[in-house]
């Protein structure tokens, strides 16, 4: 009714529906926030699970999803053997290990373990 120019004007102004960048920089700026601060930290945290998993081997004291604690007596591609108890063997898929509390000694060839005075001593003729 009483419409004034400056309300027709105020509406009419602006931008003529071309694209405008600026508009754009905040989206953007979220998602290199959300990136580095929940993405990036994820994805390294997942890679070091799975290579924790695959270095588990025989002798291993894991700890599994449900909270129980054991021993890895085989291991197979996607599954282990834990010993949970004396006489009590689950089978268990290897992704369902959330950790491993103790790492195993590597077992040594009777070689490796003699002493070096005993080794010089096998290499001597009769």
């Amino acid at each position: 009714m009483f419409s004034t120019p400056a309300f027709a004007q105020a509406a009419a102004g602006g931008s003529a529906g071309g694209f405008d960048f600026v508009s754009l920089l905040p989206l953007v700026l979220i998602f290199v926030i959300f990136y580095f601060l929940l993405i990036r930290p994820q994805q390294k945290k997942m890679k070091q699970h799975r290579d924790m998993i695959a270095a588990v081997k025989r002798g291993d004291q894991v700890i599994l999803g449900g909270g129980i604690r054991g021993k890895v007596v085989k291991v197979a591609d996607d599954e282990a053997l834990v010993e949970i108890a004396d006489n009590v063997k689950v089978r268990v898929v290897k992704a369902t290990i959330t950790d491993v509390v103790v790492k195993a000694e590597p077992f040594k060839d009777e070689a490796e373990t003699k002493p070096e005075a005993e080794k010089a001593e096998d290499k001597k003729p009769a």
